[in-house]
């Protein structure tokens, strides 16, 4: 049934094992799942709902748009889930419709209509739910979120179209192992998946139904996670109905989800409350005490209890944190979580999975500001930040404008090639290419073993409020440096800079930048800012390069396309240890940021 004999096609058929005979019907608030395979003749609908003689299902053989309908794969309350041939690219896909069983039935010519007038504003916004979340997940691209190919409204609904991929959910897996994972096991699972929602929190989306049936283990045991259901429409529809006791995960569901006060909005928090008792489950064997019933009695048992001996201290105390019922007790983040759990600047994907190097999508790119307003966003803030330096701010408004810069590619993941040897030498970059491909291009060339993470705490930045923060780790003890790339095209060293000249880091630690005397706000104009960490076995020097210094901070602005006769890889920087036999390796990472308005 694989459309690919690469067992990590990204395309690759998905299956799920389905429900067995006189398993019980779902409920209307059961959501179907994303990609499900091999299954039986859709289950007959719950008593109390009514259905026409014909079924809910589009009839095998039809057509939307290029989409053929070969077979029902999965039917719950909110969608259902079809196999799909696609005539215009040849391939199998799964294909989803938003078919609320409660709210709606199938009438003539395949037409979707509401079953009352009484229930056709709750159909629309779990209509126009279900649209926003295809259009959201469109624009993602890492190995453990579920792809998007398209989503288009047809017949009185919507449908999306993703790949359909061979796996199995974590919550089977679980179940047919003898005895809990190991740690390693674990980490192995929560690396990709935190990764993934950090992608997601930088654009201020939140999964709120992160439970085992929601992750799917692709090519089976201990292969790469994929995270699937986002459940939106079912969560719009469920709070305009109050049937949120069906609706939620009890044991996953942190208590601000049941009743949203202005002292417990959701946010990462409740993300890293679901994941963390995942791991809780997985180790225990059962999930933790509703959170509904803690807030009452708390009998949650912690996890450094329940496992010790068996897990490290540092994975069982970063659960048991993250547990916490009341959210402002909890972890906040989830890059607090995975520095809990020891994971940050560790994640190193497998062969045949992408690692993204940028942490979240560009929008479309802003048009190049007019040369007398051109500055980088980030740094023009610098003069509003606590700081007040005199001549800063107009310094950047004044610089002469670099030469405009094509448009930036898109934001996404990006595959990693495999490292050159230390020694080999770095091939010119041809001047036409944009910054973003010459800083990835780059990150493809590392030093074996010498792994850089760089993330930022936010990926989207709110202008003249939000500030810029992230943070480097290295698996090689080296001297760090920050090049910054503009939406007008200009090249800044960002880091070390006047104000913060000691950028060494050891083997395994985590820096965290800017520092408390150079803080960095973004500002006009919005647009991507694209950031390259490099980390160097010895010293390296960028003033050689440099045509402009800011005075108050000596912020380097560096050549875009690179400077005339400069040697191949000179965004490397030059050698500056002070002898002639230096170390040329050097550890590399990108991420990006976009300043909104």
């Amino acid at each position: 049934m694989n459309s690919s004999s690469d067992p990590e096609d990204n395309d690759a058929t998905i299956i799920r094992p389905s429900a067995t005979a006189g398993s019980a019907a779902p409920t209307p608030f059961e959501d179907a799942p994303t990609v499900m395979g091999a299954a039986p003749a859709p289950e007959p609908p719950p008593a109390h709902i009514e259905r026409d003689e014909g079924g809910n299902s589009l009839p095998v053989g039809s057509r939307q748009a290029e989409f053929e309908v070969i077979r029902v794969l999965g039917e719950g309350g909110f969608g259902i889930v079809y196999l799909a041939r696609d005539h215009a690219l040849e391939r199998t896909v799964a294909l989803k419709e938003y078919m609320p069983a409660a709210l709606a039935l199938r009438g003539d010519s395949s037409q979707v209509r509401v079953r009352s007038e009484r229930h056709r504003d709750t159909f629309q916004a779990g209509l126009k739910s279900f649209i926003n979340e295809a259009r959201l997940l469109a624009q993602f691209d890492h190995p453990a979120l579920v792809k998007v190919y398209r989503f288009w409204e047809a017949n009185g609904t919507a449908f999306m179209v993703m790949p359909f991929i061979e796996g199995k959910t974590l919550k089977d897996t679980l179940k047919e192992m003898p005895e809990p994972p190991t740690e390693t096991w674990l980490m192995d699972l929560l690396a990709p998946l935190t990764e993934a929602l950090l992608v997601l929190h930088g654009e201020n989306c939140y999964h709120r139904d992160i439970a085992p049936d929601n992750i799917i283990l692709v090519n089976g045991n201990g292969a790469r996670p994929l995270l699937l259901d986002f459940g939106a429409a079912r969560r719009v529809i469920g709070d305009m109905t109050q049937a949120l006791t069906v609706i939620l995960k009890p044991g996953y569901a942190p208590i601000e989800q049941y009743a949203e006060v202005p002292s417990m909005k959701q946010g990462p928090w409740t993300d890293v409350y679901a994941l963390a008792a995942v791991v809780y489950c997985a180790i225990t064997g059962k999930t933790p005490p509703p959170s509904v019933g803690r807030m009452v009695k708390d009998d949650y048992v912690p996890l450094a209890q329940l496992a010790e001996g068996r897990y490290s201290d540092r994975l069982v105390k970063a659960v048991d944190r993250a547990l916490q019922v009341l959210p402002d007790q909890r972890t906040q983040s989830m890059t607090e979580f995975r520095e809990d759990l020891g994971l940050a600047g560790h994640y190193a994907p497998k062969p045949g999975q992408m690692a993204t190097l940028i942490q979240a999508p560009a929008a479309t790119p802003e048009p190049a500001p007019k040369p007398a307003a051109s500055r980088m966003p980030l740094l023009a803030g610098l003069g509003l930040v606590g700081l007040a330096v005199a001549g800063a701010a107009a310094w950047f408004a004044t610089r002469p404008a670099p030469a405009p810069a094509p448009a930036p590619e898109p934001v996404a993941a990006a595959p990693v090639a495999a490292p050159a040897p230390a020694s080999a030498p770095v091939e010119a970059e041809p001047v036409a290419r944009d910054l973003p491909s010459q800083f990835r291009s780059l990150v493809a060339r590392h030093s074996e073993g010498f792994d850089v993470h760089a993330e930022a705490e936010k990926a989207t930045l709110r202008i003249d409020r939000d500030e810029l923060r992230f943070s480097v780790s290295a698996t090689r003890e080296g001297y760090v440096y920050v090049l910054l790339a503009g939406p007008d095209g200009s090249l800044v060293q960002l880091y070390p800079n006047d104000k913060a000249k000691n950028n060494h880091i050891g083997a395994g630690e985590t820096m965290r930048l800017p520092g408390a005397s150079w803080p960095l706000k973004a500002s006009d104009p919005p647009g991507p800012e694209h950031f390259f960490v490099l980390v160097t076995a010895e010293p390296r020097s960028f003033a050689p390069w440099s045509t402009e210094k800011d005075p108050s901070y000596g912020f380097l602005t560096l050549p875009a396309q690179g400077p005339a006769g400069a040697a191949p890889g000179w965004l490397l920087g030059q050698p500056d240890c002070g002898h002639a036999n230096c170390k040329a390796d050097y550890g590399a990472a990108v991420f990006s940021v976009q300043a909104v308005k």
